[in-house]
């Protein structure tokens, strides 16, 4: 086997908005995100009888050539040992294959990989990540389109997958495994799951130690259980428009003045459900490896609470490869790519890291990745969009002000409403 792993820097778990990935960021916008994805799906290249990609590190000819690819593993959730499994795997199938592994800061990877290939860089082949930023560095031209490239190599993969890899119809990424956060808790603690947002401010109430990220991403999923919209089909922020996003920030400072814990710093609150100080926490797949290890049999996972208006709808991301336009390897990139997420590599990281697998065939016998399978079914898919973008900053803030001030949640979404919609240049 020919693979070289380079540590650059280890960091801790990063609050999601920095998402979605394996410690990371997150992102997208109510009701009006979901018919995108679908349209999105159903707008994926048609797929041929030959689909190579399913089957994982074997391929019809044997993979030859030099690859460097970075990922951001070690920046917490154990997800490194599988990673580096599989890719052993790939590299021990082709003999003549070398795969140079660089490990980056989460919080790095995103800019580190924007600078250098506007620089006309190749400092990397590839990289993986969650499609935070997906659409910005496609409209960059930072990333190469695949979309002839993926012609017919996803068969069967995840609709809601092959959806998040594309911005305008377009493949800018090779997609992995699906995220989303939902509600973990130690079995001998939590021992009727709350079901409802009801439910669970009662169990709050009386005494159990719930542990909330205090931020626009882990806090998501609460404003479609009360029925909120971020945005209409023109990318105009409508969170002011009916009830539904007040009143997710309403049961946010209802939750605190029961007893819930919120943190700024997602370390402190994995630390703290680790070590028993807290009963359950809401937060995502990539924590399996490090939560399994510190709980064993008494962790456990559910979906998010539902609300008055139904379920709530968790910003489901995807994670993939991206591939530098500037690389003189992009074939066999996109070659090494489609192994990397194929079925039989798939399954390692389904086995070893929890992740909720896009290709086909994959066997999910883990009673915890089911959970997370079903909240990534019940999330909202984080569109691409630029006005999206300007979500993070104006929510952040009003998710703060709710949280630490008990501001009017009314007032507190219309002026983060209208902040993103000046952002926009939306009237």
């Amino acid at each position: 086997m020919k693979i070289q792993t380079r540590v650059a820097s280890l960091v801790g778990v990063v609050a999601i908005v920095a998402a979605a990935c394996g410690g990371s960021t997150a992102s997208p916008s109510p009701s009006t995100a979901a018919p995108a994805a679908s349209s999105a799906a159903s707008s994926a290249p048609a797929a041929s009888s030959a689909a190579p990609a399913a089957s994982g590190a074997s391929s019809a000819a044997a993979l030859s050539g030099t690859l460097t690819v970075w990922e951001s593993y070690s920046s917490g959730g154990g997800e490194l040992t599988a990673f580096n499994k599989a890719v052993k795997a790939v590299t021990d199938a082709n003999p003549g294959l070398t795969i140079n592994v660089i490990d980056q800061p989460f919080s790095d990877i995103f800019k580190k990989w924007e600078t250098d290939v506007s620089a006309n860089g190749t400092s990397a082949d590839m990289f993986i990540a969650p499609n935070d930023n997906l659409g910005a560095e496609a409209r960059q031209g930072v990333l190469a389109d695949l979309t002839s490239a993926l012609q017919g190599k996803l068969t069967g993969f995840s609709p809601v997958a092959v959806a998040g890899s594309q911005v305008d119809g377009k493949f800018y990424m090779v997609p992995e495994s699906l995220k989303a956060v939902a509600l973990w808790y130690d079995n001998t603690k939590v021992t009727t799951v709350p079901t409802t947002t009801d439910a669970l401010l009662t169990a709050v109430k009386g005494g159990m130690k719930l542990g909330l990220n205090q931020n626009a991403y882990h806090m998501f999923g609460f404003t479609g259980a009360f029925g909120g919209t971020l945005m209409d089909q023109s990318g105009k922020c409508i969170a002011d428009q009916g009830t539904g996003f007040s009143d997710a920030f309403k049961y946010f400072e209802d939750l605190k003045a029961a007893g819930a814990k919120y943190y700024t710093d997602g370390n402190a609150l994995k630390q703290d459900f680790q070590t028993g100080k807290l009963d359950a926490v809401i937060d995502g797949p990539w924590q399996t490896a490090d939560f399994t290890t510190a709980l064993g049999s008494k962790l456990a996972v559910a979906t998010m609470p539902a609300g008055p208006q139904g379920k709530a709808n968790p910003l489901t991301g995807t994670d993939g490869w991206y591939i530098n336009p500037n690389s003189k390897n992009i074939d066999l990139a996109v070659q090494v790519a489609l192994a990397l997420v194929g079925t039989s590599s798939e399954q390692i990281m389904t086995d070893g890291a929890g992740h909720v697998p896009a290709a086909p065939g994959v066997t999910v016998s883990s009673d915890i990745v089911k959970g997370f399978a079903a909240a990534a079914a019940d999330g909202l898919a984080r569109p691409q969009s630029a006005q999206f973008g300007n979500y993070w900053g104006p929510f952040g803030d009003a998710v703060n002000a709710a949280v630490e001030k008990t501001a009017d949640p009314v007032a507190t979404v219309a002026n983060a409403c209208k902040l993103m919609n000046t952002a926009n240049k939306i009237q």
